[in-house]
């Protein structure tokens, strides 16, 4: 990989030893790093607790994070999917919309919903004048793999057919973060292994799980809560394969699939996230695949980093906008 100026995230597939400088970490993003880590250390297991009681804590604004308000943007709908209604949370810009987000969230497969990523939604439809589909697909443990794919995989069929008609165009992206990562990676090979298609011009990838297998990166990381640790990524991993999966199986973790034919992707990623390696792993791999790939690595940057306020989520979410309206 070749190298640019120290701190610069935009060039494709860059790598400079400056970005992992602890020197290179701005005040504001150590700032949040040590808040977050404080709170989460005051939790002695919060895995005692039922999935199910964790969810309902956290869309009632009682989890370890504050809860965005709700956009005026968005509308709940259901669709058919393999298994039942598959809620969506639409998010529609006011002026016609230039594009189409699908966006998956993250949890570890298990946690989170379409209604706590308003607060990233909302700035995306504002920035990028794209309406955003997020889905709110089936959780673990109460179901695990293939659920969750199978729920995204009928959300983007459904955005394929219906989303001239409803949005009035045919250009879309995908993304998501985290788990939703992963499930946008598997999303896009099922379209072109089982359908044939291929719909979405771009992938919006940040600090995605492609090996449950867990890299070294996250292996090492130990037991620091900096909002995931090594045992949280095996917590979550027991409990989306609780009925079975190989963790090689490319459904499960995307970074040993064949990667051909695939969009366009930006990988964004923090240096003080676990799940560093599957990033640094996946965008190469993609790009020997033929693909168009972007990597953006930022210094000190935690697990997910752009869901908390800082200077460092301004410069990952601007440069994530400008990937997704530049194709």
């Amino acid at each position: 990989m070749t190298s640019t100026s120290p701190g610069t995230p935009h060039s494709p597939l860059t790598l400079d030893p400056a970005l992992f400088d602890p020197a290179a970490i701005a005040p504001d993003t150590r700032a949040v790093n040590a808040a977050i880590v404080k709170a989460l250390g005051a939790i002695p297991d919060r895995w005692v607790f039922p999935m199910a009681v964790l969810r309902k804590l956290r869309l009632e604004g009682k989890g370890p994070f504050p809860l965005a308000p709700e956009s005026p943007y968005a509308q709940a709908i259901e669709i058919a999917g393999p298994h039942g209604p598959v809620p969506l949370r639409i998010l529609t810009p006011p002026e016609p919309a230039k594009g189409v987000y699908l966006h998956i969230h993250g949890g570890g497969w298990c946690l989170g919903s379409a209604r706590e990523n308003d607060g990233l939604n909302h700035r995306f439809v504002e920035r990028t004048g794209f309406a955003v589909v997020s889905v709110d697909y089936r959780l673990a443990p109460e179901h695990p793999w293939p659920a969750a794919p199978d729920d995204c995989e009928a959300a983007a069929l459904w955005l394929a057919q219906e989303g001239p008609a409803r949005f009035g165009t045919e250009r879309y992206a995908i993304g998501g973060e985290s788990a939703g990562g992963t499930l946008a990676v598997a999303t896009l090979l099922r379209l072109r292994d089982r359908h044939g298609i291929a719909p979405f011009r771009c992938a919006n990838l940040t600090a995605g799980c492609y090996d449950l297998g867990l890299t070294p990166s996250a292996r090492q990381w130990g037991d620091e809560p900096l909002v995931l640790n090594t045992n949280d990524i095996n917590v979550f991993v027991g409990h989306y394969l609780r009925e079975g999966g190989a963790l090689d199986l490319p459904d499960i973790s995307p970074l040993y699939a064949d990667l051909r034919g695939l969009p366009p992707a930006l990988f964004s990623i923090g240096t003080r996230d676990a799940l560093l390696d599957d990033t640094l792993f996946l965008a190469p791999r993609w790009l020997a695949a033929g693909n168009a790939a972007e990597l953006a690595v930022y210094p000190g940057g935690c697990h997910v980093f752009i869901g908390f306020p800082g200077t460092l989520t301004d410069r990952a979410l601007a440069r994530s906008h400008a990937f997704v309206t530049a194709h």
